[in-house]
């Protein structure tokens, strides 16, 4: 949540309004309802700030132009302190004649008593958030000191929370002086210009190379150069890298909205977490684990903790893992792990799944398991993010930048990684666990194609999302691996057409959901291939006579060749054939379809919910 863009250069005197701009386009992904710029000039510190999308501060720059400025920030705000008002949006003001500016993200967790403190002084506010006060206390140290670095540690050391501070300051042209703690900040490393960011979409249509800083460090960026310290004032080095994707990768590509790009990325997505990652004879080899195979044969419990679509990955994960490992495996939601006395020791691997790296709900639940001394994974898209270097090892997805808030391909290479995960451990184990493994790995790296395959085949899906346009309620069930698939369909509508939707385990039917089922109610059934263990395809198949005989609208996502389900069924949707366990890498498929178009017959902003935010970075 929030998006964070700083710049200083000695190029061209209109250059840092353009670059923040920029910056702040790329960030809408992450989720805002105000935008605000802050720039250093000749006459002092001049701002502008709206709430709402950007194109309302777009159009207050045009009717009211900045001075020109070669020091700039600016920021994308998603309301936690305060609602979201003009005078809310940051940035913020302080110190002697408001000559700084400062902009947050994040949550500053002891902002009331520092505010009681500054208001006996008789320092005034105009906004309700918490990032003003801030903004005083950096203001009043600079006052003091004469130092834009100085006062920003003189402050971080007395906050408690989350954030990411970027500050400016009229008398110090040229400079910006970032801090994190458990917040993204990124260098982004130019010829004569630096830049500061969320994340590298922040300047990746300006350079590549980027410097990744680490928890509790200080950056003052210059046109000459960036500096990094801890919040002690100790020398520190971030580590730098070469950002692999450019600025086109998070463009549409010709397609109406992102999500549809990435939907149709997926079999890239999937394609390309999978590479490199083979010998020649097909095992699996995973340099970026940097947990030692004899540490990994010693475990005897596998938590995975995630939120939202990365929890369904999870529970995706949990099937296939058990059937591969013989490990037991626990699903939990980040967001509870750390209240609920989980069970784990020195011979649990903690899972954390997350596209951002930056779900805080996750972090703190990777630093609660490293303080009980488990051994923790991360399954991440985002290089230099803060969950993959407070973990212990971690697998990297390679989805590319996924600016939809709805997420789809990063679900997809996440389930893709944890399967690589659990075909790993079996192959570290040895006998027929790893016999079974390179089967797997065989039919795993021809998903790609049969994806590719799928999505030439959703016309049907699209015309059906235009007829259920007025739908008020749908429902899903799924067995097995397809009863995660249920609940990230339903997920998926309620994302993005904000209609009621429920996924539901199709063996609780008759269990008190079967209540629900009355004539014309729309339900999607993920059928399990006909040789999927145990008669779950016979026992689906009877759930959907059960709800057709009610008058339920059954739409069934079926392979091809499944002829059981067609006189049950008032909608097919066929899916190529696969081994169970990976069924949902294609069952889920046609499920973002429909509700992308669905969305779409809506007229709703399908790559911005309401009320969502793509990297939920506060607690």
């Amino acid at each position: 949540m929030c998006g964070i863009v700083g710049y200083v250069g000695r190029n061209a005197d209109d250059r840092a309004l353009e670059v923040v701009m920029e910056g702040l386009a790329r960030l809408e992904y992450r989720g805002y309802d105000s935008a605000g710029v802050a720039l250093v000039t000749d006459a002092g510190i001049l701002s502008d700030k709206r709430a709402g999308k950007l194109e309302n501060l777009r159009k207050a720059l045009a009717r009211q132009p900045l001075a020109p400025s070669r020091t700039a920030i600016g920021h994308t705000r998603w309301a936690t302190h305060g609602g979201p008002t003009d005078e809310n949006a940051h940035p913020h003001h302080g110190g002697e004649g408001d000559r700084l500016a400062l902009i947050h993200n994040g949550i500053i967790e002891n902002f009331h008593a520092l505010k009681n403190e500054l208001l006996a002084d008789g320092v005034e506010f105009t906004s309700e958030t918490d990032t003003e006060v801030a903004a005083k206390l950096v203001g009043r140290e600079y006052d003091r000191t004469g130092d834009l670095t100085a006062a920003m540690r003189a402050v971080v050391n007395r906050l408690e929370g989350a954030f990411t501070l970027l500050a400016v300051h009229a008398d110090s042209p040229g400079v910006v002086v970032g801090a994190r703690r458990n917040s993204p900040l990124v260098v982004g490393v130019g010829d004569g210009e630096f830049f500061l960011g969320s994340d590298v979409a922040a300047f990746i249509g300006y350079t590549r190379n980027a410097v990744e800083l680490g928890q509790d460090q200080i950056v003052t960026i210059t046109p000459d150069g960036y500096a990094v310290t801890d919040f002690a004032g100790n020398p520190a080095a971030g580590r730098g890298y070469e950002v692999t994707w450019d600025a086109s990768a998070a463009e549409k590509g010709g397609f109406a909205t992102f999500m549809e790009k990435e939907i149709h990325d997926q079999p890239q997505a999937v394609a390309d977490t999978l590479l490199g990652r083979f010998d020649e004879d097909g095992c699996l080899v995973l340099d970026e684990v940097r947990i030692s195979e004899e540490d990994l044969r010693r475990i005897t419990r596998i938590t995975i903790v995630a939120c939202g679509t990365a929890a369904y990955a999870g529970m995706v994960a949990k099937y296939a893992i058990e059937h591969w490992t013989r490990i037991p495996v626990e699903v939990a939601l980040a967001h509870e792990f750390r209240y609920c006395d989980p069970i784990v020791d020195e011979t649990t691997l903690v899972v954390s799944i997350s596209q951002s790296g930056e779900t805080m709900d996750t972090l703190m639940a990777v630093k609660h398991a490293n303080e009980l001394g488990a051994l923790t994974l991360s399954i991440c898209n985002t290089h230099g993010s803060t969950i993959p270097r407070e973990s212990d090892a971690v697998l990297y997805t390679h989805a590319g930048p996924e600016i939809a808030v709805a997420s789809t391909k990063a679900f997809l290479a996440q389930i893709t990684a944890s399967y690589i995960l659990g075909l790993y451990l079996a192959q570290l184990r040895g006998e027929t666990y790893a016999d079974d493994a390179r089967e797997v790995m065989a039919e795993l790296r021809q998903i790609p194609a049969k994806i590719e395959d799928l999505l030439g085949r959703m016309d049907r899906v699209k015309e059906i999302a235009y007829f259920m346009a007025d739908s008020r309620a749908v429902l899903f069930l799924g067995r097995h691996v397809g009863f995660p698939v249920a609940l990230e369909g339903a997920l998926k509508l309620k994302e993005l057409a904000y209609i009621h939707a429920e996924g539901f385990a199709a063996g609780e039917l008759k269990h008190g959901p079967i209540a629900l089922i009355e004539p014309g109610q729309p339900v999607f059934i993920v059928v399990p291939a006909p040789d999927t263990p145990h008669e779950l395809h016979k026992k689906v198949v009877s759930n959907i006579q059960e709800i057709r005989a009610r008058g339920a609208r059954t739409i069934v996502i079926a392979e091809d060749g499944d002829e059981d389900v067609v006189p049950f069924a008032n909608e097919v949707i066929r899916v190529p054939q696969t081994a169970p366990l990976l069924a949902p890498l294609l069952a889920v498929v046609p499920l973002q379809v429909f509700a992308l178009h669905l969305s779409t017959a809506k007229d709703l902003d399908v790559d911005q919910p309401r009320n969502l935010a793509k990297s939920v970075t506060v607690e």
